[in-house]
């Protein structure tokens, strides 16, 4: 572009600047906000009104980063409306739902013009001019509608832009960038490479067949609106997590951040190993506070979700219309096997194939006494001659008899009463979705025998299912804080305390094989046995779902063989674990068909529950 020609933009970009935004800016300053704080505001929330800054600021009094000089990262994108997007999301929410989140799932669906670049926040205003103008210039020659063709790889599936189409794009990537680092001052780099539409990134690779069949649902040549939209993020927080609360939490401590049903909170993945377990520390982003929060308050959420749009450019062209488009957005659809939605094309395979796939879902126990009590909780319930008596109401309110001493519940210890409530809420639960359990296999712990016989009391089959002891499902042996083999209660001793165990099966592993203190490559291995011998010892007719009951372990050890996924190394493991809840639970289904196993979600949600503390009325109430 000519000097002089940039110039007369700079003119006029000022020129619009006092006309409108200073209007905005001026209002702030009225109210006694700094101007570099003032625009910050305005930025956060897209310039679009005085009472959407105004309410971030009053949110961000406290935020200790509110004069950082930081600027926002901008991107370009070029955004589908209409019936493609409604396609699309279909897809996106369909390849959710049967093999998980990927990286796709983190942004909705575009084409990307312009990598992400800053720009300080005076002059984000020239950004919004240059999108007009540009918009304006490519709304003549932009194609009424875009050829999408499909690509496939192991680690990526998308729609590719014919190389016809891609060269109006590439123009207008490029006069955007270079207007735009004229006028505001700052490095924009045009998207020149192949163009694209990311359907799913970075999945696992026998996902693939699904995926594809899934696209191959979605109709390329859906009428479609594209917009060229203007996006900006914190570039401090690029690399974190970031969470969605679910729930209000009043903080308890100084430490402990303020949050809202459904703030966003950054979590740094690096900074959590000395948290706490249940806890997470994150920054707000409504208030941009930083503190300790109970993770199990939250959900993940995905990275668009903290972005702002700032301004979008329709581009709409004279020769937009044609008879095919004209009968489609009538709803007299050009081939209506084709352009169905993807949920409902989904829905007849799923009512189909439902009933011959066999499940597996893996649960972790209900809530233990010593999670509550600590490893002391014996203590506080013997009287002086050894009896049990019930200190506090989340006490049992009595201990299943067994032969030997009563301290080896210390090592084996029983759930707790909301851990008994809680598990049989969840069997009330898959009741309710029609789960049909046909077999159930618990860990020799007892408090995961006690979770499997009052999920199957939840579910009104404790009566008709009996539960399958299978030592083997014990969890990794180097976490036992006593570094022994707990002794367990007997088949026998769980039968008389009215369990209901199958006292005829005889385990894989039996307990004399748990060696105290076992490798990690040796837990995986015993895991990854256990699981195929059950999948082989309970009949592939079978329309019913298997429950294995067992720990926070075994979520992953059991699965991953199972989905045919390789084993994390120790260390991720760990970390993994424990953040998984009472009650946390994984769920595969079998494709006979293609003689594999895919993770999907399990038929409820995890039960959500927040910590109680111990209340002394007097201490309290009474004494100052």
């Amino acid at each position: 572009m000519a000097l002089a020609e940039t110039q007369l933009y700079a003119k006029v970009a000022n020129k619009h600047r006092s006309k409108s935004t200073s209007a905005l800016l001026e209002s702030l300053l009225a109210k006694g906000f700094p101007a570099h704080i003032a625009q910050k505001a305005l930025v956060a929330t897209g310039q679009k009104t005085i009472d959407d800054a105004a309410k971030w600021l009053h949110s961000h009094c406290n935020d200790p980063s509110l004069d950082d000089p930081i600027p926002q990262e901008y991107a370009l994108y070029l955004c589908p409306t209409g019936p493609l997007l409604s396609r699309l999301q279909d897809f996106w929410k369909e390849s959710k739902r049967q093999c998980g989140k990927n990286r796709a799932h983190e942004v909705f669906p575009h084409v990307t013009l312009c990598d992400f670049f800053t720009c300080e926040d005076q002059k984000v205003e020239l950004l919004y001019d240059t999108l007009r103008r540009v918009g304006d210039r490519f709304s003549q020659c932009f194609p009424p509608s875009i050829s999408l063709t499909l690509h496939a790889s192991p680690s990526y599936l998308g729609f590719f832009i014919d190389d016809s189409h891609a060269s109006v794009l590439k123009d207008l990537a490029l006069a955007f960038a270079s207007e735009a680092s004229a006028l505001a001052d700052c490095h924009v780099k045009p998207c020149l490479k192949q163009f694209h539409l990311t359907l799913a990134h970075k999945f696992y690779p026998h996902h693939q067949k699904t995926l594809e069949q899934l696209a191959k649902c979605i109709n390329p040549a859906e009428p479609c609106q594209w917009v060229a939209a203007l996006y900006s993020r914190d570039m401090r927080f690029v690399n974190y997590q970031r969470l969605r609360a679910l729930f209000q939490y009043k903080p308890q401590n100084i430490d402990e951040l303020m949050i809202n049903a459904g703030d966003f909170i950054y979590v740094d993945p690096t900074h959590q190993c000395d948290v706490s377990e249940g806890w997470v520390i994150g920054t707000s982003h409504r208030t941009g506070c930083r503190g300790f929060l109970p993770e199990n308050y939250t959900e993940k959420a995905h990275e668009s979700d903290t972005w702002v749009k700032h301004r979008e450019y329709v581009l709409v062209t004279a020769s937009r219309s044609s008879p095919k488009t004209e009968r489609e957005l009538n709803g007299e659809a050009h081939n209506p096997s084709v352009s169905r939605s993807v949920t409902s094309v989904l829905s007849l395979q799923v009512s189909r194939d439902a009933a011959l796939r066999r499940g597996v879902l893996v649960m972790r126990h209900g809530e233990r006494v010593d999670q509550v009590f600590g490893k002391s909780w014996l203590q506080q319930c013997l009287t002086a001659d050894g009896k049990y008596y019930r200190a506090d109401l989340n006490f049992p309110s009595a201990l299943p008899k067994r032969r030997d001493s009563m301290k080896q519940f210390e090592n084996d210890p029983p759930l707790s009463c909301c851990g008994v409530f809680q598990s049989r809420l969840i069997g009330e639960a898959l009741l309710d979705q029609e789960v049909m359990v046909s077999y159930v296999y618990s860990s020799p712990a007892l408090r995961c025998v006690q979770t499997a016989q009052h999920v199957l009391q939840g579910l009104k089959l404790n009566q008709k299912v009996k539960i399958r002891v299978e030592p083997g499902l014990f969890e990794w042996t180097k976490w036992e804080a006593s570094k022994v083999i707990p002794n367990f209660m007997t088949v026998a001793e769980l039968a008389e305390a009215s369990y209901n165990i199958d006292t005829n099966y005889r385990g894989t592993f039996p307990l004399s094989s748990l060696v105290p203190s076992e490798s990690y490559e040796d837990y995986v291995s015993r895991s990854s046995a256990v699981i195929k011998q059950i999948i082989t010892a309970c009949p592939s007719k079978g329309k019913g779902v298997i429950l294995v009951v067992g720990h926070g372990s075994s979520l992953a050890s059991v699965t991953r063989p199972l989905t045919g996924l390789p084993s994390r190394d120790s260390s991720a493991f760990a970390q993994m674990v424990r953040k998984i809840p009472s009650l946390g639970m994984c769920f595969c289904e079998e494709l006979k068909e293609e003689n594999k196993w895919q993770m999907v979600n399990p038929p409820v949600k995890t039960l959500t529950h927040g910590a109680n503390a111990a209340f002394n009325w007097r201490n309290t109430i009474v004494e100052d």
